[in-house]
């Protein structure tokens, strides 16, 4: 995370927001070998205390896990560059606005007659996005598939004891200048998320 402060106002509250309207991050701990990451959808509870995922069973960090192991999760959102010329002021450098936010915790494993039923709240939780489209669920398929699926997978925890987040905006430059970067993001065409960049750059938290 970025050690400046200015970059490290944000409310417990709205980071957790962030981290679970995302939904989506990179599981990391380190393995005997050197760092293992997994890329993995997950369910953060409301309190900010447990994110629930699973895992492939061959994954690497589920044959690590016979006891609980520590692990972060890193949730990105929206990044782009800045380019100097967007400020409107001497003697500026380019630099990549983005927002992160990571969850530090104990990593372990679920008894397995967890599987089905964080099965069934994953999916739902995402497919609640895609109204007003008939939700999928796992009754949909047939007894034989979805066991055979079942035994390639581990439900998992994540016993959350840190949350940090970096919303780097250029809340170090004067409003006006920020602002000026800002209508330039959000006008650059590069990205689909250039805009949701630009609308956080405007208002950036502290």
């Amino acid at each position: 995370m970025h050690p400046n402060p200015v970059y490290r106002q944000t409310e417990r509250a709205r980071n957790l927001a962030f981290a679970r309207e995302e939904g989506f991050g990179v599981l990391a701990l380190c393995g005997p070998d050197g760092p293992l990451l997994s890329h993995i959808p997950f369910l953060l509870d409301e309190g900010g205390t447990r994110a629930e995922l699973h895992l492939v069973r061959s994954n690497p960090i589920t044959r690590l896990l016979s006891a609980p192991l520590r692990a972060r999760l890193a949730v990105a959102g929206p990044h782009g560059y800045v380019s100097p010329d967007w400020y409107g002021a001497a003697d500026q450098v380019p630099t990549w606005n983005y927002v992160a936010v990571h969850l530090v915790g104990r990593l372990q494993l679920l008894p397995l007659d967890r599987l089905r039923d964080l099965i069934d709240r994953e999916s739902a939780h995402f497919e609640a996005r895609l109204l007003p489209k008939p939700p999928w669920h796992s009754d949909k398929m047939t007894p034989e598939v979805m066991e055979r699926m079942m035994r390639q997978i581990v439900p998992c925890v994540l016993e959350i004891e840190e949350i940090a987040g970096t919303w780097k905006l250029n809340q170090n430059k004067a409003d006006a200048v920020r602002l000026r970067a800002a209508d330039h993001m959000e006008h650059d065409g590069l990205r689909p998320d250039r805009a949701a960049l630009a609308a956080l750059m405007r208002d950036p938290p502290g």
